[in-house]
């Protein structure tokens, strides 16, 4: 009988976890742009453990193991920001993404008040872009991460359609 995987609030007990996850998760991202110093892949524990206590993070549980996370905020004027969404490579391509990410945007919204969405994500990631896109995010424009990786940016409106079909 196999296990469910279930979405919650990450908890302080989490932080290790979400931190060792984060690292598996983003070799594919670094190795894609040849950058082993991406953010995700030097971002101490600590300030994992820190994010876990202010921001609003969501985890994706197999039984007592995190096998996904995202993390959350919003800024002064009503922007949630979302990052650092990330599915345990065994468990890609089940729905977990999209699943972590409806319960980022749920909570931004009733918990902290957000009116939009923004994110990001590296130019050549096409599966966070077809992700995102399907999600019902835009590109409005682009940036240079601090690691010098050229990102992507995404926003969508709160009382957007949650979900888009596309041909």
């Amino acid at each position: 009988m196999g296990m469910s995987v279930t979405i919650s609030a990450a908890t302080a007990q989490d932080a290790e976890q979400i931190f060792r996850l984060q690292y598996l998760c983003f070799q594919s991202e670094a190795e894609l742009y040849g950058n082993y110093r991406i953010d995700p892949l030097v971002q101490p524990l600590d300030s994992v453990r820190e994010e876990v206590g202010t921001d609003l993070v969501f985890v994706a549980r197999l039984g007592d193991e995190v096998v996904g996370s995202v993390r959350g905020f919003t800024d002064a004027d009503g922007t949630g920001r979302i990052g650092k969404l990330c599915v345990h490579p065994r468990l890609r391509n089940h729905g977990l993404g999209t699943r972590l990410l409806r319960a980022a945007e749920s909570g931004l919204t009733d918990r902290r008040s957000a009116t939009r969405f923004r994110l990001h994500t590296g130019e050549r990631s096409e599966g966070n872009l077809r992700l995102y896109r399907k999600a019902g995010y835009a590109r409005v424009g682009n940036a240079t991460g601090g690691d010098g990786v050229r990102l992507v940016l995404l926003e969508k409106d709160a009382n957007a359609p949650t979900y888009v079909t596309s041909a």
